[in-house]
């Protein structure tokens, strides 16, 4: 069943429900209304009757008819018509309970006659008259009533007949009407299908539902939009920076082949120019694989110890340093975060390499962890100014960096871990000289029971 089928009938059920629903209340409204004026005759003939001693006769009233009855449930006296007596009625009779009014249906031959056929009276039932304790029976035949309401039942259900006709008319109108602008917005979306131009937009439309549809499309084609470039722009930046360590191997591995006519220091610097080659593209493949999952996880986060994770990192570092001298120092505080280890190990692992390459030899890296922060700083010629707000850009190399190895990825992942991480990146320079990058992490309490034991049991 489709859409514009489901919403003709809604409106068409629910149109046909208050038709229905107006008619029936009009009926019974109408029903009460003519059953009370028929009660308000009973009533005016039972009381002229009892009070002033009158009859039906005597009283006049067309078609009224009446009947006595003892507390025993004796008939003392009755007109044309005998009522089929009750326990209510010898109740009133001996007055045990109040008037009351009933609708009976009865037959024979002299009421047929009397009631020209219907066999359903009003009936009110009295007592307290006659010098022994008696109940009056006031009758009027229902003839004209039911006349009345089969007429006004015909009438209404002609009425309702063509209310239910009218509405379901109504409803496709309304249907085809007001699914037009889906129609539109449901065929612009399938020609960007078709097309896959995620350059396109939609008209913005009002404030209605479909004009917030329409642009939240815009907003969904412009996050596809951007990661589409951004997916470009990654694979010309990585086919760019494969060129250079590329063209370099093969020109060595070029060189292999006359490896008989070389030294043995001239195949020595042969060989480690190979690995070094192999090194930088072992390294760049991995960045480009940490960049290309983007906010992807491989497990889910959970709470760590930030410190000890530091830690090993900075253990690392500092085998790394002493081939150019350079040490590493830590202050760390115990401190929780909520993460995926591995990506943070590499962005604290990007952090340090990066201080690594900027340290003169010789020199110290100084590596803060307080309170979910991690603060690298070395004593190297700092960023330049204009450097500065490209630092986490991906392939961005500064021009005092392209003569050092790297691929210019390494703080772009220190900023896509942050960003996953709920985290951010900073960089600036110290006072007194040297770079100072930040991955700071919101903290979290320890896991109950934990009491600042590591993660890694």
């Amino acid at each position: 069943m489709t859409f514009r089928t489901r919403l003709v009938l809604v409106a068409a059920v629910a149109v046909v429900i208050a038709v229905l629903a107006a008619s029936i209340a009009s009926y019974f409204a109408a029903r009460n209304s003519l059953l009370s004026s028929v009660d308000g005759t009973l009533a005016a003939t039972a009381t002229s009757i009892i009070t002033h001693g009158a009859t039906v006769d005597e009283e006049g009233a067309g078609g009224v008819d009446d009947q006595y009855v003892d507390p025993a449930g004796t008939v003392l006296q009755h007109g044309d018509l005998t009522l089929p007596v009750s326990a209510a009625v010898e109740a009133v009779a001996s007055g045990r309970q109040h008037a009351y009014y009933a609708t009976v249906t009865v037959g024979g031959k002299d009421y047929r006659e009397l009631v020209e056929g219907v066999g359903t009276v009003r009936v009110v039932t009295a007592g307290g008259f006659f010098e022994t304790p008696a109940a009056l029976q006031v009758v009027l035949p229902l003839t004209s009533v039911d006349s009345q309401l089969s007429s006004l039942g015909l009438t209404l259900s002609i009425v309702a007949l063509a209310g239910i006709a009218l509405a379901l008319v109504l409803a496709w109108l309304v249907g085809r009407t007001a699914l037009v602008p889906l129609d539109d917005l449901t065929t612009s979306v399938e020609e960007v299908a078709e097309t896959t131009d995620v350059t396109r937009r939609l008209a913005a439309g009002g404030a209605d539902e479909l004009g917030r549809l329409r642009r939240a499309f815009n907003h969904l084609l412009a996050a596809l939009e951007r990661s589409r470039e951004a997916q470009r722009q990654l694979v010309l930046d990585a086919g760019h920076e494969l060129r250079t360590p590329l063209t370099s191997l093969r020109t060595n591995l070029e060189v292999v082949r006359r490896l008989d006519e070389l030294a043995p220091a001239e195949r020595e610097v042969l060989v480690d120019d190979l690995l070094t080659q192999m090194e930088e593209l072992t390294t760049l493949v991995a960045d480009l694989s940490e960049l290309a999952r983007g906010e992807q996880r491989q497990a889910p986060p959970g709470p760590l110890r930030l410190d000890r994770l530091v830690e090993d990192a900075v253990a690392v570092a500092t085998t790394h340093g002493r081939r150019r001298g350079v040490q590493f120092s830590l202050w760390a505080e115990p401190t929780w975060v909520l993460g995926q280890r591995e990506r943070l190990a590499r962005a604290v692992g990007n952090l340090l390499d990066n201080a690594l390459k900027w340290s003169p030899d010789d020199g110290r890296v100084e590596v803060y962890c307080v309170s979910g922060a991690v603060t690298v700083r070395d004593h190297g010629p700092g960023i330049d100014a204009g450097d500065l707000p490209h630092v986490f850009d991906r392939f961005y190399r500064a021009p005092a960096a392209r003569a050092l190895p790297g691929s210019g990825l390494g703080l772009a992942i220190v900023a896509q871990v942050a960003e996953a991480e709920g985290g951010t990146a900073t960089a600036s320079n110290a006072a007194d000289g040297g770079a100072v990058v930040q991955l700071a992490l919101p903290p979290v309490a320890p896991p109950d029971g934990d009491g600042g034991a590591d993660d890694d049991a």
